[in-house]
């Protein structure tokens, strides 16, 4: 909300319409932002469907709580979508987020139709689901319960430590279906850090989830990426993340290099002439018109990460395991979920009953009393 000239922060969302229509806009600055003050709008907008189908991906089903991104990382895949899609791709990127306010009511719909088979949903593949915005309306968070009633895996990939706030979640989705995490952890470096990752929580606060995670027995990795060449690609930063991911307990590492679409590309590059212009005829050269590096560029560089990863030991090394169970069939899983309604109803029934026996034995005064 903006008051006299003043963006103002709001303390609470204005509840999702119930019919599904009508929305809100509101302004306040992202105080996450390392840069600076940056002013985001949020708009409070409904959607139709939850799930997404995509192809030409590891994953047929991605689900996104929200769109846009206030980390505005400048080398963001998302950015080349957003240009085909004739949006902002540039600095304005990430300056307005829609907020799906209904998102986990459609979802908890569509993962109950008998057409639902439990394929695995990626969370987070076209915006961050733990960004700022979250610790206010708390989507991601019931997603992931509507996830979890569902029995259904989930992948999620974030940058941001707030997800430890939902420990308690993601143990009991785990305990129902396949959940894995990764952080994206493309450097420990500061500098490169603070400049290409702008709203984003420091990395080693991303480490500390790591743990936290992986100690509560959830699967938790890292993703190293992007690399960034001649910047991030040095041995001793690759290094430096291996070895630190491997501390935090993280049960694998895996790396891949930066994308550059159009849309993403002319953002990049415009920051790469501001903050490193000698690099700026390397990347030229490196990519010339293609998006992605040749092979013979590539290769190298994950094949450097791949044997820093024997040389560290990175495994799944949980002392818990939260997993569910597999030896027991989805009729199975739905007789014991009826089961445990019983159960929970039953005590529910057996509470009454105690507590009417005890008012039997009250007189009837006290009974009557309005306290």
């Amino acid at each position: 909300m903006v008051v006299g000239g003043r963006a103002m922060l709001l303390r609470r969302p204005r509840p999702a319409d119930p019919m599904g229509c009508g929305s809100a806009t509101r302004t306040h600055p992202n105080k996450c932002s390392i840069l600076g003050v940056v002013s985001i709008e949020y708009r409070e907008e409904p959607c139709k469907v939850a799930l997404n189908l995509v192809k030409g991906m590891p994953f047929r089903w991605s689900l996104n709580p929200y769109m846009g991104c206030a980390h505005r990382c400048t080398f963001c895949y998302v950015r080349a979508f957003e240009a085909r899609a004739d949006r902002p791709s540039d600095d304005r990127y990430g300056r307005s987020i829609r907020v799906k306010v209904n998102v986990a009511d459609i979802l908890r719909g569509e993962l109950a139709r008998r057409s639902w088979k439990r394929e695995v949903v990626a969370l987070g593949s076209a915006t961050d689901p733990y960004q700022p915005a979250e610790g206010r309306y708390r989507l991601t968070r019931a997603c992931l319960s509507a996830l979890a009633e569902a029995r259904t895996p989930v992948h999620l990939i974030t940058r941001g430590p707030m997800i430890v706030r939902d420990v308690d979640g993601l143990s009991e989705a785990s305990r129902r279906a396949e959940v894995s995490v990764t952080f994206s952890i493309p450097t420990l470096d500061h500098d490169i850090w603070r400049k290409t990752e702008p709203g984003t929580a420091p990395p080693r606060q991303r480490l500390r989830a790591v743990k936290t995670l992986v100690d509560a027995g959830i699967k938790a990795g890292v993703g190293m990426a992007p690399i960034l060449p001649g910047l991030s690609d040095r041995p001793e930063l690759l290094d430096e993340v291996v070895r630190a991911a491997r501390d935090a307990g993280a049960t694998g590492i895996w790396a891949n290099l930066l994308y550059l679409r159009p849309g993403t590309r002319e953002h990049f590059l415009s920051n790469l002439a501001r903050d490193w212009p000698e690099l700026v005829a390397h990347y030229q050269a490196l990519y010339g018109g293609r998006a992605y590096l040749s092979k013979a560029a590539g290769d190298p560089l994950r094949h450097s990460v791949a044997r820093l990863r024997e040389k560290h030991g990175i495994a799944d090394r949980r002392a818990i395991r939260l997993e569910p169970p597999h030896d027991v069939e989805p009729l199975q899983l739905q007789m014991l979920d009826a089961a445990a309604i019983s159960a929970t109803s039953a005590a529910s029934d057996a509470a009454t009953v105690a507590k009417g026996n005890d008012l039997a034995n009250v007189p009837p005064v006290s009974r009557r009393s309005p306290i």
